[in-house]
């Protein structure tokens, strides 16, 4: 009886049991990585079965790889909502650092995917043909940033947009994958909320100061208002 309900929902609502078969992938891929995740516990979870799995996205490689371009779909739609074509160039580049911050805090399986990932020197993503060209418009509008703070003055020299995010990513990236062999070293909590705060506000100014030339920038923004790394961490 279960198993008819399920092939009733299955082909009910076929694209919602895709969905559902690539978020219970995300979390298995996450937790285990590549190697030691299961097809049976992604089905399970899923509320499916292997046949089911295998006809909607298709073996465990090619669900890999869904999730994988799932991930980098969802964090570049949501950077094409903050509207950073119509704000000063200075604002723009610290609302894209507030969104990295708070989405990876957000989402660490999206760090996990890209860890499992590099162990494998991006075999999988190689085979993709959707993420390139998902990137390219998020490198244009960060182009288009970085050249209207020129224009105005604001920053000193158009800097490679691409150098700017990996740079952005990065200080992110670094700090949230390692914090737990960081916090030992350093003798500090840093997943405390103060010590989140301070990062962010790190960041920003470091990298303001960098594209203005105002080291004073820095000072600025670790001195801003509490309120602002508050509005931008969600957790």
């Amino acid at each position: 009886m279960a198993k008819a309900k399920r092939n009733l929902r299955w082909q009910r609502d076929p694209e919602g049991m895709r969905l559902r078969i690539l978020e219970a992938a995300k979390q298995e891929f996450s937790a285990h990585g590549l190697a030691g995740a299961r097809v049976d516990r992604i089905a399970a979870q899923a509320g499916a079965n292997k046949r089911m799995l295998y006809y909607h996205v298709g073996n465990k490689d090619d669900l890999y790889l869904a999730v994988l371009e799932g991930a980098y779909d969802k964090i570049r739609s949501e950077e094409r909502g903050l509207d950073l074509e119509h704000l000063d160039p200075p604002e723009a580049i610290r609302r894209l650092i507030e969104f990295t911050w708070s989405y990876f805090l957000r989402n660490p399986e999206f760090l996990s995917l890209l860890q499992t990932e590099n162990l494998v020197r991006a075999k999988h993503l190689k085979r993709s043909a959707k993420v390139k060209s998902m990137h390219s418009p998020f490198v244009e509008m960060i182009r288009t940033v970085v050249r209207r703070g020129v224009d105005s003055g604001d920053f000193k020299v158009a800097v490679d947009p691409v150098q700017l995010y990996i740079s952005i990513a990065a200080l992110s990236f670094f700090y949230l994958s390692n914090s737990a062999t960081l916090s030992v070293i350093f003798g500090r909590d840093l997943l405390a909320k103060d010590a989140k705060d301070e990062r962010l506000a790190h960041m920003a100014g470091l990298v303001l100061a960098a594209l203005t030339g105002r080291s004073e920038e820095l000072l600025k923004i670790v001195k801003a208002p509490k309120s602002r790394a508050a509005v931008a961490q969600t957790v």
